[in-house]
């Protein structure tokens, strides 16, 4: 039998315990497994658990967590910008003008982890503050990150449009030995929680009930308030990371200059998001499709829109969390 996707570069240990895992079939792999109660790939298991092991945070670094499908380009972009912003104050030679913004922000399950069967990667001559991102559910983060004062900033967009999103981008990254993806099936698939980092809602309630608990580590945001008023939010970032714009930033554009470059428009025409890879061999031109709030109305039948939203009251009852039904 072929083994799945990257599970030939697999630890003995991990193949022992994916074999001890709850099984489903996978979106664009044969297999989803259920590790640590949330979905994901073997070689995703693997990065994780090294991850946990070794990852040593300092209180200056900055997570980025998010979602798929949910704003991650766009969120690291700006953080990027955000943090750096006194390091390349001139928008002519800014490394997001020549590296995608998952160069300047790895993955700890894609990149940083991604690939080191069990070696510790050096992280020593990174510049400080680091910055990384991660789909990692937030109870399965390293313990350093949750005893550091290190920040993480997560964002989260409503599921309608994550779902379309996702679905489609998994059409795209898929083997083509595989057969399209149908999105009925895809659909009850998400339904049932089972997806990459899903449930989706366990992953949205982790970092939200925690940025409640512990509002100077967790930083919650959703992808519709940041489309909607950016200027408001990435003043908020700054004011959470600790590096506030000063008025005569504000008066001299240095938020509209960031906006601006980190914009949709903008990143989508750079040749650095044109062509190449990232992470596990994805075109980085897939990143950018639309970039839209409500799109899932041209895909979601009446009947899919009735349960996903049953589903979603369901899950997110009592906790404060809900999103506005974009049409």
């Amino acid at each position: 039998m072929p083994t799945t996707e990257g599970e030939e570069n697999l630890s003995q240990e991990c193949k022992e315990l994916i074999l001890s895992l709850p099984k489903e079939k996978g979106w664009r792999t044969r297999y989803l497994y259920l590790f640590q109660d949330f979905w994901c790939q073997p070689a995703e298991i693997q990065a994780i658990i090294t991850f946990q092991k070794h990852f040593q945070a300092n209180d200056s670094d900055v997570i980025v967590a998010t979602i798929p499908k949910s704003g991650t380009t766009w969120l690291k972009a700006l953080t990027f910008a955000i943090v750096n912003r006194h390091r390349f104050s001139t928008l002519e030679n800014h490394p997001l003008l020549t590296s995608n913004p998952h160069d300047l922000v790895p993955f700890f399950e894609y990149t940083v982890y991604g690939d080191t069967h069990d070696q510790v990667p050096d992280l020593s001559n990174m510049t400080e503050p680091r910055l990384f991102g991660t789909h990692i559910p937030f109870p399965s983060l390293a313990k350093s990150i949750k005893e550091s004062n290190c920040r993480i900033i997560y964002i989260c967009r409503n599921p309608f449009d994550t779902f379309v999103s996702t679905w489609i981008f998994m059409n795209k990254i898929k083997p083509e030995s595989l057969p399209a993806f149908a999105l009925e099936e895809a659909f009850e698939m998400y339904c049932k929680g089972i997806i990459g980092f899903g449930p989706s809602w366990n992953q949205m309630l982790g970092y939200w009930n925690e940025s409640i608990a512990r509002p100077h580590k967790v930083l919650f945001l959703k992808y519709e308030d940041l489309k909607q008023d950016v200027n408001f939010h990435v003043k908020r970032v700054a004011e959470f990371l600790g590096c506030p714009f000063t008025r005569e930033e504000e008066s001299s554009g240095v938020i509209e200059n960031i906006i601006q470059l980190c914009s949709f428009e903008k990143m989508k025409e750079l040749e650095a998001n044109k062509s190449g890879t990232f992470g596990r061999n994805f075109e980085k031109n897939y990143l950018f499709r639309k970039a839209e709030i409500g799109d899932w109305v041209n895909y979601l039948s009446p009947s899919m829109v009735e349960k996903l939203s049953k589903i979603i009251e369901e899950k997110l009852c009592g906790s404060g969390l809900s999103f506005k039904p974009y049409s």
